[in-house]
């Protein structure tokens, strides 16, 4: 998102904050629990309830949307090449763990992988088979 908010107002002539940023505001929040974070049942409540006084009651009743994210063809394809790969090692650990066949179907579909619940599947997929290589973990499935 910096980069993007930077591309962008430097191409207008713009110079522009983002008091968000702010590493001991982004530390804080973070490590602030969930409960404080959502204590009204809503996303952003700290937020809402900090800015209350400063916004309009528009701003703060906004149901939030998400960022939008535009995902290059060529992401799918490479996702799609790297479970194929993790297929052709079939004693692999993560298939202990996720289902074989699902991942055959999501990498071998004609079409890049546009549905986002199927590349978040194969990514999430991708991750596991990475981090079990990288930690071998003592798997006790029972």
């Amino acid at each position: 998102l910096l980069d993007r908010k930077d591309r962008m107002s430097m191409a207008t002539g713009l110079e522009v904050r983002v008091p968000f940023c702010d590493h001991r505001l982004v530390e804080y929040v973070f490590n602030a629990p969930w409960a404080l974070k959502s204590f009204d049942g809503r996303e952003k409540s700290l937020l809402r309830e900090a800015s209350r006084d400063v916004l309009p009651q528009s701003v703060y009743d906004r149901v939030k949307s998400p960022y939008p994210s535009t995902q290059d063809p060529r992401y799918a394809r490479a996702l799609q090449e790297q479970a194929k790969d993790l297929l052709a090692r079939p004693a692999h650990r993560v298939f202990d763990l996720v289902d074989r066949d699902r991942v055959r179907k999501a990498a071998e579909r004609e079409a890049p992988v546009s549905d986002q619940a199927a590349r978040r599947g194969l990514e999430r997929t991708l991750d596991l088979a990475q981090w079990l290589d990288l930690y071998a973990p003592e798997l006790v499935l029972g």
